[in-house]
């Protein structure tokens, strides 16, 4: 009986220890924004930069290369953190490419007076591992990435939080709410394609054959069809070009592949990035316009350097998605004679090395495709009127709740809520505050609750070369 009183004194004794140490930890934990990012296992700052009325951070994370097999290795994604304060909303960005390191707001979160998140996609540099095994590039992984993130940064951020990201970013946000639908409370998707069928494009002819007006159309597709006409001089000029900027064109298979596959993104370039009243800056009469007329306009919407070894290399990631899962459009030229296009739209396995494998994966979009019809919930996908990008689009079905497909008229690829018509941009904006878990009282007001900053708000289109989401 002794003994046993002795050992439950013990215990008593030990639990009120542990009661102490565990009370002192708690004390003890960092209460600065700094040293909370930093204390998450994995986390590590590669800069800090300032910028009034936020903390800025530049961070990288440790991922696995494998979600499925977190044994084979690891990676390091580079992470930053817009941070206003940890009981406001918080939304997660990606644009699906490389992330920016600049101090940016993205529409949903000037709306929200929010945090926001911002992911740079894996296999972008320096997020790649090292070596890279690309079989481990996939939507799933990539959902898999934000998943972890968001896990490892709820805890400090532990209010409501809303996925956004415009075109490949906005179909990244989409893909992240298929696959972890309990994560996010709202998903904000600007522009994202969505190719379900990837060998069928018709959509796309159709929206150039009406898109604008037809003066407009019409200077454009002569503008295209004289650069194929002008072929001869205007490789030449291109070889020399090449040459002053030590350009290759190695993985294409040659300049003379190159220059057709800018020559045809000329038409799809200016709707993706360009509006109706900047058809005033495109050659009237593309039959007599000087070679130097024709070439800088050429340049100017396409870049000549697109398609060189040294413009391919930093989308290689995107390229090889596209030809592994997401799909790339192909479209047709009736305007212009057959024996002027000796290729045609050329297939992503065109813009990967030889070297890295690639096969197709058709049912990957269909998947995602059902899903948002049947099981979309708070989600809001936004397009532009005059954005080729919008020919294949995400939709709605019966099963979806409390999500919207609006298009703004008029934009391009930089279509946002800010400009859709009065009634939707209302509609949009109160449900995006809703979402983010805001009073009743402020839904209802329906607008922005941090003002528009310059330097700050991200409005245009992300200048992507053509073809590239």
């Amino acid at each position: 009986m002794r003994k046993a009183l002795g050992w439950l004194l013990a215990l008593t004794v030990l639990i009120g220890t542990l009661g102490t140490t565990a009370g002192a930890a708690t004390a003890a934990e960092p209460t600065d924004i700094k040293d909370r990012l930093l204390s998450i296992p994995g986390m590590s700052l590669v800069q800090e930069k300032p910028y009034p009325g936020y903390r800025y951070f530049v961070l990288e994370y440790t991922q696995p290369v494998d979600h499925r097999h977190p044994d084979r290795g690891t990676f390091r994604q580079r992470i930053t953190v817009l941070h206003k304060d940890t009981s406001r909303p918080t939304v997660f960005y990606t644009g699906g490419y490389n992330v920016s390191t600049t101090p940016s707001r993205r529409e949903p979160t000037q709306i929200v007076d929010g945090n926001q998140v911002s992911l740079e996609y894996r296999f972008f540099t320096p997020s790649r591992p090292d070596p890279a095994d690309w079989s481990t590039l996939d939507i799933w992984q990539a959902a898999a990435d934000q998943h972890r993130v968001f896990q490892a940064l709820k805890g400090i951020y532990s209010a409501n939080w809303l996925a956004t990201g415009g075109s490949k970013g906005g179909m990244t946000a989409t893909y992240y709410e298929r696959f972890y639908p309990r994560d996010m409370d709202g998903v904000v998707a600007y522009v994202a394609p969505n190719d379900v069928v990837n060998n069928e494009d018709s959509a796309y002819d159709r929206f150039f054959a009406r898109v604008g007006t037809k003066e407009c159309r019409d200077r454009l597709n002569a503008v295209q069809r004289e650069a194929l006409v002008r072929r001869g001089p205007l490789e030449k000029r291109y070889a020399a070009y090449a040459a002053e900027k030590g350009y290759t064109f190695d993985t294409i298979g040659g300049l003379d592949r190159a220059y057709e596959a800018v020559v045809l993104d000329y038409v799809w370039g200016f709707w993706q990035y360009s509006l109706l009243k900047d058809c005033d800056t495109v050659p009237a009469d593309a039959a007599t316009a000087s070679d130097e007329a024709i070439w800088t306009s050429v340049d100017t919407i396409s870049g000549f350097s697109a398609y060189t070894d040294q413009g391919l290399e930093p989308y290689l990631p995107y390229y090889y998605q596209a030809g592994t899962q997401l799909g790339a459009p192909t479209i047709h030229f009736p305007h212009i004679e057959r024996r002027l296009i000796r290729y045609g739209y050329q297939p992503p396995r065109q813009y990967v090395p030889r070297s890295i494998p690639m096969r197709f994966r058709p049912a990957a979009m269909r998947d995602v495709d059902t899903w948002v019809r049947h099981h979309a919930t708070h989600m809001l996908f936004v397009y532009g009127q005059n954005d080729p990008w919008g020919s294949e689009r995400f939709r709605t079905g019966a099963g979806a709740r409390d999500s919207y497909v609006l298009t703004a008229p008029g934009m391009n690829h930089g279509a946002n809520v800010a400009g859709l018509v009065a009634d939707q941009r209302r509609l949009a904006t109160a449900r995006i505050l809703d979402w983010a878990g805001l009073p009743p009282a402020t839904v209802a007001q329906a607008k922005p609750l941090a003002r528009y900053d310059t330097r700050l708000d991200v409005r245009d289109a992300e200048r992507e070369p053509a073809l590239r989401p």
